[in-house]
């Protein structure tokens, strides 16, 4: 009766929890949008107090440019940084925040590739994947916590049980959905960036740059949170010729962004 009850609220849990990526995939976010973004206000705010921020008048004038033509598409007031951090690197956060490395402003060429990565960053917040992380590691540990209580874990096939759920959801659910969220990020960010009128053929180009920079570094695909950079280049071309088209929609529209490095 009590595992009946159980499975019954789970059941309306996971239901609630529901929505729906840009993709139109159904994802489970338990946390709300107001947590979140509590949660990202004060990771951005801890970063900025231990990471030098960037002075460079024309490193932040590139950035802004860039980062205010792609959020103009989704709205709201987004708080740019850039820090003085010689790796590859870029993120956005809950509550409109976006932070970007030198490191990266350094390797691209214009402001095409740039966008490609702010575009995909940006894309995470949109899907809310850090809430699906988030849910997905409170779910696994509630699957956890009910098998620890109704499989009779003070027996040695009960522990083994717990043992091998907790290898499960490491394997078998919570790193194949990074997998994907990469995935998603990119196809989102690849229609983002075109929608604001930048060049989405340059993201192949960057992603060749990140490859050549890793030097062959990489792990291998199966056992990364991350698509191999070979995969995640056939994605993009895939989706090439849609988001060509959003572009040339709106270079009509008069989205014609001049960001100079």
């Amino acid at each position: 009766m009590k595992i009946k009850l159980i499975s019954v609220l789970l059941i309306i849990v996971f239901l609630a929890a529901c929505s729906t990526t840009p993709t139109g995939r159904s994802q489970l976010a338990f946390m709300a949008d107001s947590e979140m973004d509590a949660m990202g206000l004060q990771a951005f705010d801890s970063i900025k107090k231990d990471k030098v921020m960037s002075h460079s008048n024309q490193d932040i004038q590139f950035v802004q440019c860039i980062s205010n033509a792609i959020t103009r598409e989704i709205g709201g007031e987004w708080e740019v940084v850039v820090f003085e951090d010689k790796t590859l690197n870029a993120f956005a956060l809950p509550g409109r925040k976006i932070g970007v490395h030198t490191g990266l402003i350094n390797l691209v060429e214009n402001q095409d590739q740039l966008a490609t990565v702010l575009a995909h960053e940006v894309a995470h917040v949109l899907a809310k994947h850090s809430n699906e992380r988030l849910s997905q590691k409170l779910g696994a540990q509630m699957g956890i916590s009910l098998i620890t209580a109704v499989a009779a874990p003070q027996t040695e096939m009960g522990r083994t049980a717990v043992s091998l759920l907790g290898v499960g959801a490491q394997y078998g659910i919570i790193m194949p959905f990074s997998r994907l969220h990469e995935s998603e990020a990119d196809i989102i960010g690849l229609d983002l960036m075109a929608k604001a009128g930048f060049n989405p053929v340059e993201s192949v180009t960057l992603w060749q740059k990140m490859a050549q920079a890793s030097q062959g570094a990489q792990p291998v695909e199966f056992l990364s949170t991350h698509p191999s950079h070979a995969t995640r280049i056939d994605d993009l071309r895939a989706h090439m010729p849609k988001a060509l088209d959003l572009k040339q929609q709106a270079n009509a529209a008069g989205k014609n962004p001049h960001c100079t490095k």
